[in-house]
């Protein structure tokens, strides 16, 4: 085990380094249970245009959600800064922008045997300078439990998600995002996971690597 875990580390290094297409998210989602019935979610999601240095996006999500029932169903109210810092167009030029985000979102979970699903539905209302925009986020996961028949603690898993945005304006379609990757469950408070993201935008394609890690307490 402790082989797999160097390999899960030691694994994106070797590919950034070989290339700079593919784009570096170091992702951490932290839930805090405050009562049977209410939770403190907040992520801190830092995005690089290469392994590391090249910022692309540094996001803070934060939110309070409640239980609808035990583990299966969550309702969340939440806010997000975003700041960015795209190319202008082909150049090596750069700007950089804010954005501040209210959104408000449903999780539902399911859990067969070795597989887990998790649905998300999210509405967010999105602030810019000059500018407010409307999305619609779709999200769909699974987890398959390996060397374990469920998703317990020391348990290594495979990971997979898709997840659609939509806008409440022309175009429709802002982006899909697809990935899949290998995850370690530590014990019931902390899981880490590797994986490759590809997102799709109406007029390009890029590749992610996801390094992930999931904490509560």
């Amino acid at each position: 085990m402790k082989r797999i875990l160097s390999l899960l580390f030691l694994l994106p290094v070797s590919l950034l380094a070989q290339t700079s297409e593919v784009g570096n998210w170091m992702i951490y989602f932290g839930n805090k249970k405050i009562s049977d019935k209410w939770n403190w979610h907040h992520e801190v999601q830092y995005r690089n245009f290469n392994a590391i240095g090249d910022t692309e996006q540094l996001l803070l999500r934060t939110g309070i959600g409640y239980n609808l029932s035990e583990n299966n169903n969550n309702l969340l109210f939440g806010y997000g800064f975003i700041y960015s810092e795209p190319y202008l167009g082909d150049t090596d030029a750069k700007t950089h922008f804010n954005e501040h985000r209210i959104y408000q979102q449903f999780i539902t979970r399911q859990t067969t045997g070795r597989v887990s699903f998790q649905h998300r539905y999210r509405f967010e209302q999105r602030f810019f300078q000059d500018d407010t925009r409307l999305r619609l986020r779709y999200f769909l996961g699974i987890t398959l439990a390996l060397n374990r028949s469920q998703l317990l603690d020391h348990t290594l898993y495979l990971s997979t998600y898709n997840e659609l945005f939509v806008t409440t304006t022309q175009p429709v379609f802002d982006r899909n995002r697809l990935y899949g990757g290998l995850g370690y469950r530590l014990s019931k408070y902390l899981r880490t996971e590797i994986g490759f993201m590809n997102q799709r935008t109406s007029n390009r394609s890029r590749n992610q690597l996801n390094l992930i890690a999931f904490v509560s307490f």
